[in-house]
């Protein structure tokens, strides 16, 4: 079985998220913050691309909105460290 480009995205932006979830999970309290946000970042907006490739709204709208939430989170952690 072969599988479009937006396929594999769509898994490897799943796998950052699932991983970036369970990363948290048993992480010790902040300890991977940034790495975190950037999972989170990186697999939302993967999801995000192949949601407006496949015309999919709500999926659009979950994945974008989970992506500038964690631009603005990071933002916030990189602001705080150079402070």
């Amino acid at each position: 079985m072969v599988m479009s480009w937006d396929q594999i995205l769509s898994l490897v932006g799943a796998a950052l998220l699932l991983s970036a979830y369970a990363l948290q999970a048993i992480a010790r309290e902040g300890a991977y913050k940034k790495t975190n946000l950037l999972m989170n970042l990186l697999g939302s907006s993967a999801l995000t691309v192949t949601a407006v490739v496949n015309n999919q709204i709500g999926f659009i709208l979950l994945e974008g909105i989970w992506a500038l939430i964690s631009v603005w989170s990071l933002s916030r952690v990189i602001l705080k460290e150079r402070s």
